[in-house]
């Protein structure tokens, strides 16, 4: 059964290193069928180093889903108007804990006033993507150590958060 209802919070330092373990799982367990195992250990090393990791995490808005002890995914907006990770744990993959994530993200960006949001769209979260309204835009091909990666730049029309009506 999927559900959108996970408790989601902001990223907190001491999330760093179980979020690095979910992000090798995901892209290892996961993306098996789209890329080949040298273009997943490349993909995987972004998480190598442990502090420009947490950098990078730190330095968007970045929402974890943590319940019952244990972290079942997380993403972040970068700017204000691009997904710039949005990982799975394997074992809670298709449970909806992408689409909470994802949903909550759009929220916030709209609420800030952002009309349209984009993500670079691994070849195996395009069709998740493109189920939540994304518009393929462009094809990349995307140089990790000595292994090419393609995705696909993705983007969403966000409707506006229409502000109270007063009485």
């Amino acid at each position: 059964m999927t559900t959108t209802s996970y408790p989601l919070r902001p990223f907190l330092p001491a999330d760093a290193m179980a979020l690095r373990e979910l992000f090798a799982a995901s892209i290892e367990e996961l993306c098996q069928e789209d890329y080949d195992e040298d273009q997943r250990a490349a993909w995987a090393s972004a998480a190598a180093d442990a502090d420009a990791f947490m950098k990078r995490l730190a330095s968007a808005l970045t929402l974890v889903v943590h319940d019952e002890g244990e972290h079942l995914g997380f993403a972040n907006l970068k700017d204000n108007q691009t997904i710039d990770m949005l990982y799975v744990h394997p074992f809670y993959a298709g449970e909806g804990v992408g689409t909470a994530l994802c949903a909550a993200l759009e929220t916030l960006a709209a609420a800030r006033g952002t009309e349209a949001i984009s993500v670079d769209a691994s070849d195996t979260a395009q069709i998740f993507f493109e189920k939540r309204g994304y518009v393929p835009m462009r094809r990349n091909s995307i140089p990790i150590d000595d292994q090419w990666l393609s995705n696909t730049t993705m983007t969403k029309q966000l409707k506006p958060v229409s502000a109270k009506a007063t009485p």
